[in-house]
């Protein structure tokens, strides 16, 4: 994938990550902050507002406030830079792992704007579940997180899975 087709699509699906995370919560700070939650398709999903100091689904939110500022803030910044210098600069990459990287950066990038916008807080709405069995509460940089890492997956497998075809078909080539 050539320089400006990976910066283009890098840009252009960070922005949009982060874009929609933004709006979303902060319809859920107008709608949701000063209202009980609110309960659709027979409570499988529900919209409440919640506050977290922690990671993902509140992970390390009992840690003391000068870690977790390290660790959210500080250490979660370093990541973030690293990972979108490699999509930038990594000529290896396919399509579909620069897709995957854009969408976990700007995922975790918008998180990030939360933590320095919110005194550490990251503002989550969604919960999911069945009966007593739920998730915790999360976003939607949240969703981009994860959806990002399985294409970023997705794509190393189907690289791999073709590598290793090449590999087969040039043994057997070379048998011939």
């Amino acid at each position: 994938m050539d320089a400006r087709k990976r910066w283009t699509l890098l840009a252009v699906l960070a922005a949009l990550s982060v874009g929609m995370d933004q709006v979303t919560k902060r319809i859920a700070v107008g709608a949701l902050q000063s209202t009980p939650p609110q309960s659709y398709l027979a409570d499988l999903f529900r919209l409440q507002y919640a506050e977290n100091q922690g990671a993902f689904l509140s992970l390390g939110a009992d840690l003391p406030e000068q870690a977790r500022s390290w660790l959210f803030t500080g250490a979660v910044g370093v990541l973030l830079a690293g990972m979108l210098s490699f999509a930038l600069f990594s000529g290896r990459l396919k399509p579909l792992e620069v897709a995957g990287l854009a969408l976990f950066v700007g995922g975790g990038f918008s998180n990030w704007i939360d933590r320095l916008l919110h005194g550490g807080m990251v503002i989550d709405f969604m919960n999911v579940g069945i009966g007593p069995l739920r998730s915790g509460v999360f976003n939607v940089a949240d969703l981009f997180v994860i959806g990002g890492a399985l294409l970023f997956a997705l794509g190393l497998s189907s690289s791999r899975a073709r590598h290793e075809n090449c590999y087969y078909d040039s043994e057997a080539t070379d048998r011939t």
